[in-house]
């Protein structure tokens, strides 16, 4: 029997958890995965295999990716954002849409 889990003890994310996460809003492979993570930061994050793997597994695990279709012939697994993945990413862009509008308002002196 499945626990009940409370999405907001998951918050908040990792930025590598979150990044990835991300890029499987759409269906997406690993090395796919990776491109987006660097154009969407700009060069700013580069993922390792070892990273980027070890982040799909963790993202599976927790039910927040799953499998789409699995490329035999080409390697490549394709993954897909869950419902309750995109929960999470609702939620961390939440906390951190909260955090800036706060940063903001301390920086400038509101």
């Amino acid at each position: 029997m499945k626990k009940n889990i409370n999405l907001m003890d998951e918050i908040p994310l990792t930025e590598t958890a979150y990044l990835v996460l991300l890029t499987m809003t759409k269906p997406n492979h690993g090395y796919g995965a990776m491109q987006d993570v660097e154009k969407l930061t700009n060069g700013r994050v580069v993922f390792g295999p070892g990273t980027l793997y070890g982040a799909i597994n963790n993202l599976e695990k927790k039910g927040w990716i799953e499998l789409d279709f699995n490329d035999k012939k080409n390697r490549k697994k394709i993954y897909k954002i869950t419902e309750v993945g995109k929960q999470i990413l609702h939620l961390e862009l939440e906390r951190m849409d909260n955090l800036v509008k706060a940063s903001r308002n301390l920086l400038e002196g509101e």
